[in-house]
C-alpha cells in the first residue's frame, strides 16, 4: 500500500508527517508537489501536512485548495481513500469542500503552540480504532487560526453522525463546542488541528498521536 504526503508552498510539516507515516509502515510515503496534474496510481492514504500554504494569504488553506493537485485529491476521497489533513491540512480540507465549516483566528488572537488534552470521542473510525472513546491524549497544537468554526445545525450534524474525532478536554481556541477533529460523512478523511505526527516518540515528548498512524494502517492492510 502506497502512502503520500502533499506539499504546498508554505509546508513546513511535511516532513515531519513523512518521518511519521514511514515509522509506523515500514515505507517511505511519495512526496508529492501541489503543482502536479495527477496523484501517483495505487495511493492508499493521502496526508496534507501543516505549515502556511502560500503564507495564508486569502484564507488560511484557501490557494492550497485550488492547487492542481487538489481536484485529485478531492476524487480520491470521493472514491473512498483515506485523507488525513492536519493544522493547514484541516484548513485546506474545508476550504476544498471535503470537509464542513471553517477555521479562523484563535480566540485570544494569539498563535498556540503547546500540547494539550484531547478527548476521544470516536473510537470507530480508521483513524481512531487504536484509541477508546473517552479516552484523554495529549498532542501538540502550533497555529493562529484553528478556532473551529460552523453553524448550530452543521454541528448538531456532526454530532449526531458521530463525526466529532477529538474534542479539546482544555481551553484552547474558542473552537465551537471545543471540537478539534472532524470526520466526513464517508468516514475516510479526518481534519484535525493538533499534531499526531510531532508525538509518535516518548523522547519527543509524548507518543499519543502513535496511535492514530497505527489505526490507519491496520485497518488499511485488513480491508
Amino acid at each position: 500500500m502506497k502512502a503520500a504526503v502533499i506539499t504546498f508552498p508554505g509546508s513546513n510539516c511535511d516532513r515531519d508527517m513523512a518521518v511519521a507515516i514511514e515509522q509506523i509502515s515500514g515505507k517511505a510515503p511519495l512526496r508529492v508537489w501541489h503543482g502536479d496534474a495527477a496523484l501517483p496510481d495505487g495511493l492508499g492514504f493521502i496526508a496534507l501536512p501543516g505549515g502556511f500554504s502560500y503564507g495564508d494569504y486569502l484564507r488560511s488553506g484557501a490557494m492550497a485548495a485550488n492547487s492542481p493537485i487538489m481536484k485529485s485529491v478531492v476524487e480520491a476521497a470521493g472514491k473512498g481513500v483515506p485523507v488525513l489533513g492536519v493544522c493547514n491540512g484541516f484548513q485546506v480540507l474545508t476550504e476544498s469542500g471535503l470537509l464542513p465549516g471553517a477555521l479562523m483566528r484563535n480566540a485570544g488572537q494569539t498563535f498556540i503552540c503547546r500540547t494539550v488534552a484531547l478527548r476521544v470521542e470516536n473510537s470507530q473510525s480508521l483513524f481512531t480504532s487504536r484509541y477508546e472513546k473517552g479516552q484523554v491524549i495529549h498532542i501538540p497544537v502550533a497555529h493562529h487560526d484553528g478556532n473551529y468554526f460552523a453553524d448550530e445545525a452543521t454541528l448538531d450534524r456532526l454530532e449526531g453522525d458521530g463525526r466529532v474525532a477529538f474534542r479539546y478536554a482544555e481551553a484552547c481556541n474558542g473552537s465551537r463546542r471545543d471540537i478539534a477533529g472532524i470526520l466526513n460523512a464517508g468516514g475516510n478523511v479526518l481534519g484535525m488541528m493538533p499534531h499526531p505526527e510531532r508525538a509518535i516518540e516518548s523522547d519527543h515528548g509524548g507518543s499519543d498521536g502513535r496511535a492514530l498512524f497505527e489505526s490507519v494502517f491496520e485497518n488499511l492492510s485488513v480491508a
